[in-house]
């Protein structure tokens, strides 16, 4: 008797340190809860969608410049070895006048599609990590600057790679490319697997976060600086100047490898090795074989494009962060 009386102590005794640990973890839940709550609500969605949509604008509006600097690039690659094309405004009217108006927007579908994802991806993540380090932009620094940029550059451009693999192939290849922009994913997948929709990742990845993290930076700290000097107030003027300035910065950044990324793009692999076996590889082939300047092949179109499509971005971004909600 005095044994079942012990054994139904310590059994209660059990019951209530379960029950009080079971109370304890709930109470526990419910504050993570409501944390994780406060801090979604903390989260500010304004850059993801005014990035986005400043994205698309802005790819819009400079779309047949960039088709240009496509051109140009993938010329002297084994398949393209006639130089179809002197320069970019050669380029434009050629494509024009052969081709017809609308070859110029040959792949705007998965561009824009591209920056609906890359560049609301871009934005968002990008102002979203600032803030983890400071709570003022005035107290940003170019070093934060640049690991928030090369970070989010990283990760939306390899988020959104199958949209540029097909963006690419159709500018490459204009009206040879038939079908919709479904129907050429689904192609891709078919013919060259997983792996061609995310052909020339690698080399993406790395010259978004030379892009992002040199452009975003260089606009950052000179709108800061021309803020500071007292010269210039929070105006279109400023916003353009700043622009402009981290367009020039990006193209000249970014280009050499902006060049492999195209041409590792635009290479269809159905058998056997590929042209180029990576970015490194790809540098050291066009400069071998055509020279050290073939790395900057389509560089003015490139400035032409990064210039105008960074000034109509970011001014298109400041407004939109002025709207009244």
């Amino acid at each position: 008797m005095f044994f079942d009386m012990l054994y139904c102590l310590k059994l209660q005794h059990c019951v209530d340190l379960c029950l009080g640990g079971l109370l304890l973890f709930l109470a526990g839940l419910q504050q993570v809860e409501a944390a994780a709550a406060a801090e979604m609500s903390n989260l500010n969605w304004k850059p993801f969608i005014y990035g986005g949509m400043a994205s698309i604008v802005a790819e819009f509006g400079t779309f047949p410049i960039d088709l240009t600097k496509t051109r140009l690039q993938v010329q002297g690659q084994s398949q393209y070895t006639e130089v179809r094309y002197r320069g970019m405004f050669h380029a434009l009217f050629r494509i024009g006048k052969e081709e017809g108006i609308r070859a110029l927007y040959s792949g705007i579908s998965p561009a824009l599609l591209r920056q609906a994802s890359y560049g609301t991806i871009k934005i968002g993540t990008y102002n979203s990590l600032k803030r983890l380090f400071v709570s003022h932009p005035e107290d940003e620094t170019m070093v934060i600057n640049v690991f928030c940029g090369v970070v989010s550059g990283v990760l939306s451009s390899s988020l959104a790679n199958p949209t540029d693999v097909l963006k690419i192939r159709m500018q490459a290849q204009g009206s040879l490319l038939q079908g919709s922009m479904m129907s050429n994913f689904i192609n891709i997948y078919q013919t060259e697997g997983t792996r061609g929709l995310w052909r020339g990742v690698i080399p993406t990845a790395q010259r978004a976060a030379i892009v992002v993290g040199v452009e975003l930076p260089v606009y950052d700290i000179t709108k800061k600086h021309l803020l500071r000097s007292g010269l210039m107030g929070d105006t279109i003027l400023t916003h353009f100047i700043s622009s402009f300035t981290c367009g020039l910065a990006g193209a000249l950044a970014s280009n050499p490898v902006d060049v492999v990324r195209t041409r590792m793009m635009n290479q269809r692999v159905l058998s056997g090795n590929p042209l180029y076996k990576g970015t490194l590889d790809g540098v050291m082939q066009t400069w071998k074989n055509e020279g050290f300047f073939a790395l900057y092949k389509g560089f003015w179109p490139n400035w032409l494009r990064l210039g105008p499509w960074n000034i109509i971005f970011f001014i298109t971004f400041e407004q939109l962060k002025k709207l009244p909600f």
